[in-house]
């Protein structure tokens, strides 16, 4: 299992762009500790900033700085499968082209999908199986139909530089993902929990709802822009399925630490 996150928000929103960043990282943390990461991207800027570490999230969380003008983020804790940590690239967000995205799952047709682009695996020795997704949306605009063509488990966000107005987030099958609606964005995460974190830490409400299986969201200026429906990979049955909460001492640590933080 990994953990996911992040949010769009309306630009004029005066929610503190940081400390929403480390209350969704601090929510998630206990689904992870191989590795650690956010990406965000500024207005006017084409291409996310991304930092990520072979860490867990207590060991990043006080580091978090997300430029208040921000109004686009992913986050992740990661508990890997495929692509060994110790290689920056298979840590998330991951690249591919212009796409950086942020997957909790697992895709088992990976290879097969990457192999006709040249720009695929451009990093020695990458192999995780999270790009296949970001190459797919790449590779057909972000097409919901495209999707379809994945297999395995996925629930997953992105952000494209020929969009630059846009995070996507999509849910396949096999993992959980919740949207959060309230009256500075739209927020996502794994967890119904974490985005009561957020709630509770950021004093704002959110409307609430785990999102249907097949399904992407656009989400633009902190609202659902636009919602798609495909056919999510029912037939994946995960052998041996790990238990959602992978790292009980970090969330201990990361939500203690949260309490100083907003202070």
């Amino acid at each position: 299992m990994c953990g996911i996150a992040g949010y769009s928000l309306r630009s004029a929103s005066s929610l503190e762009r940081t400390l929403a960043a480390q209350a969704l990282l601090a929510a998630i943390a206990e689904r992870g500790a191989d590795a650690v990461g956010y990406a965000y991207r500024q207005p006017g800027v084409a291409y996310p900033t991304i930092v990520k570490q072979r860490t867990p999230a207590s060991e990043l969380l006080d580091r978090v700085t997300v430029p208040q003008e921000v109004d686009q983020l992913l986050v992740h804790v990661r508990d890997y499968t495929k692509g060994h940590p110790s290689i920056a690239a298979n840590n998330h967000p991951v690249r591919h082209g212009p796409i950086v995205g942020i997957h909790n799952g697992i895709i088992t047709n990976d290879d097969e999908l990457l192999a006709p682009h040249s720009c695929a695996r451009a990093e020695p020795r990458m192999t995780v199986d999270s790009e296949a997704i970001f190459a797919v949306a790449a590779h057909s605009r972000n097409d919901a139909r495209a999707l379809e063509h994945l297999r395995g488990a996925m629930a997953t966000g992105w952000l494209d530089a020929r969009e630059p107005g846009v995070v996507f987030v999509a849910r396949g099958s096999g993992r959980p993902l919740w949207i959060g609606e309230g009256r500075d964005g739209v927020f996502f995460a794994s967890t119904k929990v974490a985005l009561e974190v957020l709630e509770r830490y950021l004093s704002v409400k959110l409307k609430k709802r785990e999102l249907t299986e097949g399904r992407l969201l656009a989400l633009a200026g902190g609202r659902i822009a636009r919602e798609e429906r495909f056919r999510p990979d029912l037939a994946y049955v995960e052998q041996n399925p790990l238990p959602s909460v992978r790292a009980p001492h970090e969330r201990d640590v990361c939500l203690t630490r949260l309490r100083a933080l907003a202070a």
